[in-house]
């Protein structure tokens, strides 16, 4: 079973800006190789220099997705992310929290980054950014990486 999480957002951007926005902060801060494109981000994706798939899509979701029903976020892009099980996780799971900030302060809309579609690790709405209480998910190192103003709390997906 792949190991993965998806960063899902509701905004009015296309995939391809998002793509580049994805892009421009991987290359700067050396997560993702000079020859990613944006272009190679949305299809087929591309990998990172610590072996995590990234992929930007254009998603619609179904009326019945948790994100719809639990929280009122219809994500028009996903970025899919799988990490590499052979590669060190920890360091996979910094780098998507690098630049899921990123995208949290070029891309604007409601958004929601999960693990597996079972854990929260954070939530936007409206604009108010909260991130799950656990602290092995945010350590002092994660948590620095954010520069938009934060809570912790923490959100569950229904069981039905």
């Amino acid at each position: 079973m792949a190991i993965s999480h998806s960063f899902s957002i509701a905004t009015t951007m296309p995939a391809a800006e998002v793509a580049e926005a994805l892009k421009d902060r991987g290359a700067d801060i050396g997560i993702l190789a000079g020859t990613v494109t944006p272009e190679l981000l949305l299809d087929p994706g591309a990998v990172s220099e610590h072996g995590t798939w990234i992929r930007v899509v254009v998603t619609r979701p179904q009326p019945w997705s948790p994100l719809v029903t639990d929280f009122g976020i219809t994500p028009s892009v996903r970025v899919a992310f799988v990490l590499d099980k052979e590669a060190d996780l920890a360091v996979q799971e910094d780098d998507i929290v690098h630049l899921v900030a990123a995208l949290l302060e070029r891309v604007p809309g409601d958004a929601a980054l999960e693990f597996h579609d079972e854990i929260i690790w954070l939530l936007r709405r409206g604009g108010d950014v909260s991130l799950n209480e656990r602290d092995d998910l945010w350590p002092p190192r994660r948590l620095a990486v954010m520069r938009q103003p934060y809570r912790r709390a923490t959100y569950a997906f229904s069981e039905e």
